[in-house]
């Protein structure tokens, strides 16, 4: 790192699963120092008294939440906080000065209407809202670049628009047929317990849950609306799998030109993220697995069509914990303060 002063970064909401994560990766990134770890319920406490197995990398209590003492010590805070909370925190923290990465949904969307029909919190921070950007780099890298507050986007989101966005985008699709069938890992459901989530409940089943009515269902139709240039209504399905990480999105939709083959489809997707370092486009035939993921801030797409239906089917397969939630927020750091954005991020997953 040389004489380079790293950049200093706090985690609020630092105890859950995306705080763990977040802390996990900071630690290795070259040029990142976490100085602040903040939350309520584990307040006064030391971070390994919650995770025993980083005893010896991190050495930080978590502090009660304070905004005047987090824009003292940061430049950079990430909020991983319940829905509805960081648009309190958020405001204060801009006003000081500092970039501020939201994993919740307080940020996501540019209706704050939508957010309180799906949410239920009230807001009145439209002017702040109003200044976020969708954090999906694929598609927003150049505004993620020159903002302060990023909104991240949710894990089902992450891998469902990941698989739509070059259909939409090159109009290769009837946007209103198409419908995401996405299935996901217990940590997805945080850590907090919850009976669904219980070992017991979620070995050895697989289910599907929040059956169109799901919070992330307006998000995605957000981004597809605008890729699309009108208003788009998709269907939605997640589903439980009896797994820890990583998340499969099925996306099935009617193609508007039937004389399109799979490898049409595998050029355009290649060349519409030629840019995008994270994104690994399957070869023919070649149909991603979650395993392949896990552990990595990769996305593996794999495409088909079935000329009887004259059906795009398109698999997205992240680690709903990096690509998915702590990753990217990471990679749109790396974005804000010009850094590759490849930078301190796993580019090779666990496997097997």
């Amino acid at each position: 790192m040389g004489n380079v002063k790293p950049l200093a970064v706090g985690i609020v909401g630092a105890s859950g699963y995306g705080g763990v994560q977040l802390i996990r990766l900071l630690m290795d990134h070259p040029k990142v120092e976490v100085v602040y770890l903040g939350g309520e319920s584990s307040a006064g406490k030391s971070f390994h008294d919650l995770y025993p197995h980083l005893t010896d990398i991190v050495d930080l209590p978590i502090e009660a939440v304070d905004t005047d003492v987090i824009a003292s010590r940061c430049e950079a805070v990430f909020l991983s906080l319940p829905n509805g909370l960081a648009c309190d925190i958020a405001p204060k923290l801009i006003a000081k000065g500092c970039k501020v990465l939201d994993l919740s949904a307080d940020y996501r969307f540019t209706n704050l209407a939508t957010y309180t029909s799906w949410y239920g919190t009230s807001r009145t921070d439209t002017d702040i809202a109003e200044q976020a950007v969708y954090g999906l780099p694929e598609l927003y890298r150049d505004r993620i670049a020159e903002s302060h507050l990023i909104g991240c986007p949710g894990c089902y989101p992450t891998a469902s628009l990941l698989a739509l966005s070059p259909l939409l985008k090159q109009g290769l699709i009837v946007p209103e047929t198409a419908i995401i069938d996405a299935k996901s890992g217990t940590s997805g459901g945080g850590r907090q317990a919850k009976v669904n989530l219980l070992l017991a409940e979620a070995d050895n089943s697989l289910a599907a849950y929040n059956v169109a009515r799901h919070r992330h269902t307006p998000e995605i139709e957000q981004i597809c609306s605008e890729l699309a240039g009108h208003e788009v209504t998709v269907q939605f399905t997640p589903h439980l799998i009896p797994m820890v990480r990583g998340i499969l999105s099925t996306v099935y939709a009617t193609m508007r030109d039937p004389g399109l083959v799979r490898d049409d489809l595998i050029t355009i997707y290649k060349a519409f993220y030629r840019n995008s370092p994270w994104i690994k486009v399957c070869e023919s035939g070649v149909y991603p697995q979650t395993k392949w993921a896990c552990g990595s801030n990769n996305c593996y797409i794999g495409i088909e069509v079935d000329p009887r239906t004259r059906r795009v089917i398109v698999m997205s397969a992240i680690d709903n914990l990096i690509k998915g939630q702590a990753g990217q927020a990471i990679q749109c750091l790396n974005i804000m303060m010009g850094w590759d954005e490849t930078l301190g991020l796993p580019k090779v997953g666990f496997y097997p």
